[in-house]
Order: structure tokens, then sequence, then C-alpha cells
């Protein structure tokens, strides 16, 4: 992919982190994005507020904001892994795919399995598999794309290698998609391009987070991450949309958040995005 049919998208979760001490709204995210010189959003079910179930309305102050809408991120409680809740991750899915539905281009992103509960991983596999398959199932007939987004926080069932090999042997590649999280990855794995390079088919859009040596978040470019390699090859997988989505979650980010944001573009710049 020509690096100028990239674009550059912020993920709200660098507000969301703050918890009670971020006391806006979701237009409050909308002109800090903007301002910080974004093209695209990606907001999560945490951070619509007054939007949810008002597609309509949220594509006015998207349109007046000039951004689009690149995906919509939701997890559960559930952790994805739990049997008796697969029927009400599934209503939650079908909820945001059909608000995502409003969207032309954007996704459906789903939060990393999660361990909640005793009991053999490999059960939970199949449990997240499932909910994953039917959720990408429900999209497909809505046309809207659904991907997963694996994590290395508290508990994750998809941190390192062999957890993505496991999840990515039972999710079925044309219904689900993968949106890689370079921060995510380089804290559980020990090659990041090798992750990257035998699951590009599957790569719907990407997630660019920096971490030290020692797995602690950074700002972009200033730790271990190689944003040129991943965006090499990111531009060279079959399915790329070509939005890179920046996820701020660093001590720099959670002191002032806006301008973080609006450093890690201007950073962006660096690489001709």
């Amino acid at each position: 992919m020509n690096v100028k049919h990239l674009k550059v998208g912020c993920q709200t979760f660098t507000w969301e982190m703050l918890g009670d001490r971020f006391a806006g709204g979701p237009d409050d995210l909308l002109k800090a994005i903007a301002d910080g010189g974004y093209a695209g959003i990606e907001i999560t079910d945490t951070m619509i507020g007054r939007y949810a179930g008002k597609p309509v309305e949220f594509a006015a102050a998207l349109k007046a904001s000039g951004l689009t809408l690149v995906s919509f991120a939701f997890g559960s409680k559930s952790g994805f892994t739990l049997r008796e809740k697969i029927g009400e991750d599934l209503d939650s899915a079908k909820c945001w795919i059909d608000f995502a539905a409003a969207f032309p281009g954007a996704l459906v992103s789903m939060g990393s399995a999660t361990i909640v509960s005793d009991g053999p991983r490999e059960e939970k596999f199949a449990i997240a598999a499932e909910v994953y398959n039917r959720a990408g199932e429900i999209g497909r007939k809505a046309d809207v794309q659904v991907a997963v987004h694996p994590s290395s926080h508290h508990n994750t069932l998809l941190f390192d290698r062999s957890d993505y090999d496991s999840i990515f042997g039972l999710v079925d590649p044309s219904l689900v998609g993968w949106v890689p999280d370079t921060g995510h990855i380089l804290r559980g794995h020990k090659d990041m391009a090798d992750t990257l390079i035998t699951y590009r088919d599957r790569i719907r859009y990407v997630h660019l987070k920096d971490v030290d040596a020692n797995g602690n978040w950074a700002m972009l470019g200033k730790g271990v991450c190689d944003t040129a390699k991943v965006i090499e090859i990111a531009g060279a997988a079959p399915n790329f949309n070509g939005w890179l989505v920046l996820e701020e979650e660093s001590e720099t980010a959670a002191a002032d958040p806006a301008d973080a944001v609006k450093i890690n573009r201007q950073t962006m710049r660096g690489y001709g995005a």
C-alpha cells in the first residue's frame, strides 16, 4: 500500500483509562481528536455516551468534526469465555453491529478473550472462538466486518504467540478479522514482525502503540516498536483497509490525553502518514 493511502485514527481508551478523572463526554473526545489532526476515531461502548443507539446523531457529530468512524469497540465482563453468557454477548454484538452498519466501512472490534473463571484454558478458547465466529456471522449478514483485538492486560487469554496460534486456529478467517495491537503484541511476543506476517491475511486495521524494553507503555516512537516495519507489513496485507489507529496508554497520556494524542499524530507524520 502506498503511504499516501494510509489514514490515521485515534482510539478513545486514552481517556477511558482515566476512569472518574475524565468527566467529559463523547463530544469532548471528538473535539480533542479532531484538534489533534486525526481523520478517524475508534470509540468504545463505554465512551459512546449519549450517542448509544443514536447512530444518526453520532454521524452528524462526526461530520461536524470532520471525522470518520473507523471502528466501534466493545468488551464484556464475561471475557467472552463464559458459556452461560454467550447469548448476552451475542446480543451486545448485534447491538453494536447494527450501530456500526450506519457508518460505511466501519468495523466492530471485539475485546480480548479474558479469564474470569476457573476451568481449563482449552474450554475458554473454544467458547471465545464460538462467540467471535457467531458475531462474525451476524456481522456478515449486516455487511459489517468483525475483528478480534487481543490484549496483554490482566488475565487475558490471548497474550503470547501460542495463544494467538490457538485462537486463530479456531476462528473462521472469512468471518472474523484481526486488529493487531503493536503494544500488546510486544509485551507477549519475542517477534512481533513474524506474528504480523504469519497472520497478515487476517489484518483489517492496526492499533499502533509503543512500549519500552520492560513492557511499560511509552509514547509512540519512544519505545521499541518498529513502526516503519509495522506499516510495511500492514501495507502489504491483502485485507488491510489503510487505517492506523493510535492508542496511547502511557503516563504522559494520563497526565494530558489531548496533548499526548496530538504529539503522536505529529510523530506519525514522520512516517509519511
